[in-house]
Formats: C-alpha cells, sequence, structure tokens
C-alpha cells in the first residue's frame, strides 16, 4: 500500500485544533509566582484522527444494502482503515455483484490516460468492468442484475481530475435504470478554496465535463448533488441519489490522503499542487512525470538558467507511472517545489499561475510552447489561458477577467454544501 509521506510543522497552523497553547505550571513562593516550565502543545497539521470517512459509518449504509445485489465503484482508495470495502462488504454478508473502477485501474497503478481493460479480481473472484477502456459509461447490460450502485473514490477537487467525470456516468447511468446511486463521501484535501478559470460548455470533455472552476471546493458527494440540482445529467434526469458523509471534517480543515490516489499524487505536496501545474500538461514542459517527485518538478531542456546560476535539473525516464514520459531521458532544467512549506502554500487558497507565465516567457518559443492539439484548452476549460498568455496579457489582468464569474460560481455553490466552510 503506497502510503503518503507524513510532514512535520512546529508552527501554529490553522488546521483542526484552534491554535498552538503554552501550558505553564506556576509555584508561589514568599517572593511570588515562580514559573516552574513550559509545556508546548504542538499544532496538528491535519485532521484524520478525527475523521471518519463515509466507507467507515457501516451502521449508517449496511441495513441500506442488505437484500440487495450491489455493484461497486471503486480503487485502491476504497478502504477503511486496512480492509478494502468489496471485501468488508463480502465479509458482512452482503451481495456484491461486480466492481467498476476509473482511471488508474481498481489498483490504481495504470498510467495517467492509459486504457485499462476489464479483469477478475484475484481474491473475490468478482469481475471488475474497467470505465476507462471500451466505455466509460455503464452500460445496461453491465448494470443488468444490479439493485444498487456503491460510489466510493478518494478525489483531489480538481476538475480535470477524471474521477468527477466518472461520476456524472455512472450517475447518468444508474438514473438511466432507475437504480440508487449510494456515495460514501470522503474529504476533499483542496476543499479549501475555490479559484480557476470556469469551464466554456464548447470544451467540455472527460477532463472537464461541468461548467465548474478548476478548483471547485466540494467533495464527491457535494459535487453530486450539484450535478443533480443544476440538471447536468441528459434531459435533466436526477439520479436516485444518497449521500453518507464523512464525520469530523469540514472546508475549514486539512485531510492527509492516506493512499495515493492516482500514481502521479504520491504525497500532499504533489495534491497541493497539482492543481496549479498540470496546465503544463498541455505545453512541452515536463512536470515530473518519470521522476519520483512528479508534480513537484517543472522543467525543459532549453530553460535557460538566471544570472545566479541557480536551476534544479532531473531526467524523465520510464516508471510505474508513467510508461513514456513527457522529454524520456533529456535533461531538463527548472524548479524543484518537493520542498515547499505545504502550511504556506495551502494558506495562499488560490492557483498559483507564476510557474506557467515564468516557463513561457523564459522558453520564448511563443505558440510552440503550447501541445499541438491546444490540449491545455481543455484543461483550462477554454482557450482564454492560452491566447491570454500569447497576448502578454499579466496575471491580474487574467484573474479579473474571470473574477464575476467566479462569485457567481461561488454563491451557487452553497447550496449543495454538507459541510461548514
Amino acid at each position: 500500500m503506497l502510503k503518503f509521506n507524513i510532514y512535520l510543522f512546529t508552527l501554529v497552523l490553522i488546521s483542526c485544533s484552534a491554535g498552538s497553547q503554552n501550558d505553564t505550571n506556576t509555584e508561589v513562593t514568599e517572593n511570588g509566582p515562580e514559573i516552574q516550565d513550559t509545556v508546548i502543545v504542538e499544532e496538528k497539521m491535519y485532521c484524520n484522527d478525527d475523521v471518519k470517512v463515509g466507507a467507515e459509518q457501516t451502521v449508517a449504509y449496511f441495513s441500506k444494502l442488505e437484500g440487495k445485489r450491489i455493484a461497486v465503484v471503486g480503487n485502491q482508495s476504497s478502504m477503511l482503515g486496512e480492509t478494502h470495502l468489496v471485501d468488508t462488504l463480502l465479509g458482512a454478508g452482503l451481495d456484491v455483484i461486480r466492481v467498476f473502477s476509473p482511471e488508474h485501474g481498481f489498483r490504481g497503478t495504470a498510467d495517467a490516460g492509459e486504457k485499462v481493460n476489464n479483469e477478475v479480481d484475484e481474491k473475490t473472484g468478482l469481475p471488475i468492468i474497467s470505465l476507462y477502456g471500451k466505455n466509460r459509461k455503464p452500460t445496461v447490460s453491465q448494470l443488468e442484475g444490479i439493485d444498487i450502485v456503491v460510489f466510493d473514490i478518494q478525489d483531489v477537487g480538481v476538475r480535470f481530475y477524471t474521477y468527477i467525470s466518472t461520476l456524472h456516468y455512472v450517475m447518468e447511468a444508474a438514473a438511466g435504470q432507475g437504480l440508487e446511486l449510494l456515495i460514501l463521501d470522503r474529504p476533499n484535501p483542496n476543499g479549501h478554496y475555490v479559484d480557476g478559470p470556469i469551464l466554456n460548455s464548447d470544451f467540455s470533455s472527460f477532463v472537464g465535463m461541468h461548467e465548474v472552476p478548476v478548483v471547485h471546493g466540494m467533495t464527491v458527494g457535494e459535487y453530486a448533488q450539484m450535478i443533480n440540482g443544476e440538471k447536468w445529467l441528459p434531459g435533466g434526469i436526477e439520479c436516485s441519489l444518497e449521500v453518507v458523509s464523512a464525520e469530523g471534517w469540514d472546508h475549514t480543515k486539512f485531510y492527509e490522503l492516506p493512499i495515493a490516489p492516482s500514481p502521479n499524487l504520491p504525497n500532499m505536496a504533489s495534491v497541493y499542487l497539482y492543481p496549479s501545474l498540470c496546465f503544463f500538461e498541455g505545453t512541452i514542459v515536463s512536470i515530473g512525470r518519470g521522476t519520483d517527485t512528479p508534480f513537484q518538478l517543472v522543467g525543459h531542456p532549453d530553460y535557460k538558467i538566471d544570472s545566479t546560476g541557480l536551476s534544479f535539473e532531473f531526467v524523465p525516464v520510464p516508471n510505474g507511472g508513467a510508461k513514456h514520459p513527457k522529454l524520456e531521458s533529456e535533461t531538463c532544467f527548472g524548479v524543484d517545489l518537493s520542498e515547499i512549506d505545504l502550511k504556506e502554500f495551502r494558506s495562499k487558497g488560490e492557483l498559483d499561475f507564476t510557474y506557467l507565465f515564468d516557463f513561457y516567457e523564459n522558453l520564448g518559443m511563443g505558440k510552440s510552447f503550447f501541445l499541438p492539439n491546444n490540449f491545455i484548452d481543455l484543461l483550462a476549460g477554454s482557450s482564454d489561458l492560452r491566447k491570454g498568455l500569447m497576448e502578454g496579457k499579466g496575471l491580474d489582468e487574467m484573474k479579473a477577467e474571470r473574477d464575476e464569474a467566479l462569485m457567481a460560481f461561488k454563491e451557487m455553490r452553497t447550496k449543495y454544501l454538507l459541510y461548514t466552510e
């Protein structure tokens, strides 16, 4: 099981506790109070000890599954402690018929964009149907004999992270067959802010299906309620939906993912940087795929080292999460963000476009900076970001252009929140 790096901080952090406290013991003497010692209570950076994810609240949903034929939509993150949800359900005598898996597969090991085939789970013998292979929406035949669908996948709260696109298609398929969808909710590690360009429907794709900003600030359960409420399913149909909320978490708290949600988000630094750095996927620049620190490096062979001579270098090579990484075997120069101060980065509560602007200007390639297929437009949700860079617009100017739409989204979003912020 892939565990995340643990980051220890002794600074006062905005987290699950109110703040660090100094407990001072005093003793009264004939000369007055005398300080004996001071005990510093260290602030917790993450609230995991206080959180009970939806899947762990078996009392809240086991009774809903009794006597029903169940399909599970899950992957390697669908865990209750050390036990997978599928094993937990089977162990309780519940009737799991089949499993559906999203991008990266049931075990979460497939490369980004890699087609995943159907298979059979070696442990349980259950059929695993890929929703990132021949079809991305469960077919009528694949749902035959099913009474209820259970969705339990750890998301990272970013529009182009495809698990919410899979959610949309599962909701569409369930609604079409009159099936109930039960979502076992989990905290959103980027749920403390909302930011970024809002998708133009003309640029809808599997890396962005709905008119939401890049960072939408919602859990899977909240997002599903928005899909229903905004009538985003075909014909305005609604999915019969129930959400088992995560206890002990809200949008002000920070949750450390216990399991990597995909191969190239191996730790919390990558999870926090991902929304800002993924735009490079639509450019000629590497963001560290094919290294031990993906989504924590930014580099290119032609990056011009500044006058101080300071520049990080790395060489992308094939590995488990990137079989054919961009700029494979080429020495790239750029920046290493793997040791950033996570508390400081989180506190900004916004996307950081400075790296994208810096590399665009540094490389001086103009149109050639972007991949010929203009994939960056699908990531950004419109052509505005790409064209703005080419037109020489500044960060503040481009941010101001999207602020009004962002404020409107934030107001609409409040209707669907299950957790305080």
